[in-house]
């Protein structure tokens, strides 16, 4: 992976979680993987597609996840209900988002996906051949994992996820 891709994520997080929940977040030890990603109890995905592209995981427990909403709206939240996961994908979207916005200034155009919320520990989720820097993010004596499998877009100038469509369809009655 392009380290250029590391940097705008670690700032947008720092500034949205300062921003949105009023913490101040540090960096832990990065680190490499290139095997399979093991989902953490809560698990926060986007994709980015265009001169950069791949996918983003969020990965935190259930009580981190709970403690940021807590920040983020002002009253105590004690179980991972509907508005729960909505503000945590929405944290998830608005730090890709404010990344994307920093990529698009250095040069990287890339549009993301809305996110996906996936709730439970140690599902697996294929990279393939991406390798992913892992990027702790801490404060409260907790954090969140930010995953990065992201690389230079195959398809310069791509703003739109492609996908091939038939120009008819070969249904049989």
């Amino acid at each position: 992976m392009n380290v250029k891709f590391l940097n705008p994520f670690i700032e947008a997080a720092f500034e949205v979680l300062k921003a949105e929940a009023g913490i101040t977040a540090e960096r832990g030890n990065l680190g490499l993987e290139q095997n399979e990603y093991k989902t953490d109890d809560i698990t926060v995905i986007l994709a980015l597609v265009g001169t950069v592209e791949g996918t983003v995981y969020f990965g935190m427990s259930n009580d981190t996840a709970m403690l940021l909403v807590s920040k983020m709206i002002g009253e105590n939240i004690t179980s991972f209900n509907s508005l729960a996961q909505s503000g945590i994908a929405e944290l998830g979207n608005v730090i890709t988002g404010r990344a994307s916005v920093k990529l698009s200034v250095a040069g990287y155009e890339a549009t993301i996906s809305p996110p996906t919320l996936l709730l439970g520990k140690d599902a697996t989720i294929s990279t393939l051949d991406f390798a992913r820097i892992v990027v702790p993010v801490l404060f409260d004596d907790t954090g969140i994992n930010i995953h990065l499998a992201l690389r230079e877009g195959k398809i310069h100038g791509q703003t739109t996820a492609q996908m091939a469509i038939p120009s008819k369809p070969d249904i049989k009655k």
